[in-house]
């Protein structure tokens, strides 16, 4: 682990008292968006992979040296006690690969223990509701997605999917009806329940929800490009507009 070793010896060099102005003045508050931005470069990195993957799974992980080490700083802990506490927490949890307990077999066994497992440490001991521990700030999407998950786990859920498509319908349904007699702020109530049974239906389909509207949204550029490449926007009807968009398609 030499090449860690010397991140996180260049860290502590540009938040000296001799080092890097910029690096001295950040506080884990200023590093929250830059912590959130890597995030999402690694995110469009996956599906590239390569160098790209890795320079962004680099950039990621000086944001997590820097943050241990002001918490070092502040007497709090070090990066030593972050790696030894996940890899503690990692052999906890796979008592199936690092201790005796060898009945499991399955992922969904593995899943099952994982979270008997978690109730027990110290840190979900003290959670009131099934639905503590998920983080308020996660993107739209993804919290519903872990809401609906930690509810399924105690079996509050549908039993197949043709309900959630129901459901599906049915808020559409409610949707329009808002619309009709224009009740904007309870339309926007409906269209946040669309959302959610929208959600749901890309979880019992076994698909991310994020991934699949990053798609639509990655589709929508490329044939959007398309219509802007072959025709003049600002004097151009919809009509035209829409013939290209559907030879885009094609």
């Amino acid at each position: 682990m030499q090449k860690f070793d010397e991140l996180v010896e260049i860290i502590k060099k540009l938040r000296a008292p001799d080092g890097c102005p910029w690096d001295r003045e950040q506080t884990l508050e200023s590093l929250k968006p830059h912590l959130l931005e890597e995030t999402y470069e690694v995110l469009e990195a996956m599906d590239e992979g390569g160098d790209k993957l890795m320079g962004e799974l680099g950039d990621l992980l000086l944001q997590v040296v820097f943050q241990s080490n002001i918490c070092d700083e502040k007497g709090e802990f070090s990066i030593e006690d972050v790696v030894q506490a996940i890899s503690e927490k990692m052999i906890r949890r796979h008592p199936h690969v690092f201790g005796e307990l060898s009945d499991i077999k399955t992922s969904d066994e593995v899943l099952v223990n994982w979270e008997k497992i978690k109730k027990e440490e110290k840190e979900h001991k003290d959670r009131k509701s099934i639905l503590d521990g998920v983080p308020k700030g996660l993107p739209a999407l993804l919290k519903a997605e872990k809401l609906q998950k930690k509810a399924s786990k105690v079996g509050f859920d549908w039993p197949e999917v043709h309900g959630v498509i129901d459901k599906v319908e049915e808020e559409i349904d409610e949707l329009r009806d808002e619309i009709m007699v224009g009740n904007k702020e309870k339309a926007q109530e409906e269209l946040g329940d669309l959302f959610f049974a929208l959600v749901n239906l890309s979880r019992h389909l076994g698909v991310n929800p994020e991934t699949c509207l990053n798609a639509a949204s990655a589709k929508f550029e490329k044939r959007f490009r398309y219509v802007e490449e072959n025709c003049d926007l600002e004097n151009a009807t919809l009509e035209e507009m829409d013939r290209i968009w559907e030879e885009a398609k094609k």
